[in-house]
């Protein structure tokens, strides 16, 4: 979520006024999103807007602070669809016995969590209501279906992680879309227009090069948090990709490749001034290992490696260690 629409919201309530929401502000509520799920309805942004008062200002100020201090932090949505269900103790002995009472309330809420697990809300949550709360930073909260009578969404209040696909091959062609569902936000960079279009990669930001070749590349600007997949066709322009993404000392670079072809690589790389310690730092080959050998199988290998590099660069080891410990890994 944007901060001035977050900053909208905020003047909205307390002037009196119903804030205006929409599904591109919160994407969870999208026609797209919510497709075949009965437990969302269309208009429900809008029972949401008009539960807000001014006494739940506090949660969309600690909102906007978190975006103006870069935390891991989420805005949740809290939709009854049944509130005498809601409210009844559920679980079966399948579950943590959280008492007698199930969700505080049979009204709908929004709420701020952060990876801390601080919360922020306008009312009193009960103890099951408390529990889904911070699990939104699963984002969206893996438990939302958990218990009958409501369920839960959300919006992160930070930037997707950015990822270059550099070259429009068939590996890329089934990367984009898996990486987009799991919250990359992907381009597409190649030179021919054969290969980068709007068929192969639909409602990708792509960047088509002039020239047959990668030379404009080193035109353009990535930030340090960004992620390099070099992919590019017969491996032709990979040294270019290479040279480029350590030029700009992106976070991750992976490249296709097997280790005979990659000597070439090499020589040609450090040899544009690229130090041994950038070259080691690339992942060669790209990808868990697991056996991936089609395109569709070396895009699910790519996408794991990319989420488990994510969970270490947003992670500590020992929050990590705590995080497989609570799962008895």
């Amino acid at each position: 979520m944007k901060r001035d629409t977050l900053q909208a919201i905020i003047e909205d309530l307390e002037e009196g006024r119903i804030p205006v929401i929409t599904p591109v502000d919160v994407p969870a509520f999208s026609a797209e999103a919510t497709a075949g799920n009965e437990r969302i309805p269309a208009d429900y942004l809008q029972v949401l807007a008009k539960s807000l008062t001014r006494e739940d200002v506090p949660t969309f100020e600690r909102a906007l602070r978190a975006i103006d201090e870069g935390e891991l932090a989420w805005l949740g949505f809290k939709v009854v669809y049944d509130p005498q269900v809601a409210m009844g103790k559920s679980g079966a002995g399948m579950t943590k016995d959280y008492g007698e009472v199930g969700s505080a309330d049979g009204e709908p809420l929004v709420f701020f969590c952060n990876d801390a697990k601080e919360i922020v809300c306008s009312r009193e949550p009960s103890k099951r209501d408390l529990f889904q709360m911070k699990d939104v930073t699963r984002g969206p909260s893996m438990h939302n279906e958990q218990f009958e009578g409501l369920t839960w969404a959300s919006v992160a209040l930070f930037n997707p992680v950015r990822v270059w696909l550099l070259g429009a091959s068939d590996v890329a062609v089934e990367l984009a879309p898996l990486a987009a569902h799991v919250g990359f936000d992907v381009v597409v960079v190649d030179y021919d227009e054969a290969y980068i279009n709007a068929a192969r990669f639909p409602g990708f930001e792509c960047i088509k090069l002039d020239g047959g070749n990668f030379d404009q590349l080193f035109d353009m600007k990535a930030d340090p948090l960004d992620y390099v997949c070099v992919l590019t066709r017969g491996h032709m322009f990979d040294p270019d990709s290479c040279i480029w993404a350590a030029r700009e000392r992106v976070h991750y670079i992976g490249m296709m490749g097997c280790a005979g072809k990659n000597t070439g690589v090499h020589d040609i790389v450090t040899g544009a001034g690229v130090s041994e310690e950038q070259w080691e730092a690339i992942k060669r080959p790209i990808g868990l290992k697991f056996g991936a050998k089609t395109p569709a199988e070396l895009a699910i290998a790519i996408v794991a490696e990319l989420i488990d590099v994510r969970y270490k660069q947003r992670y500590s080891k020992e929050a990590r260690d705590r995080h497989d410990n609570s799962l008895g890994r």
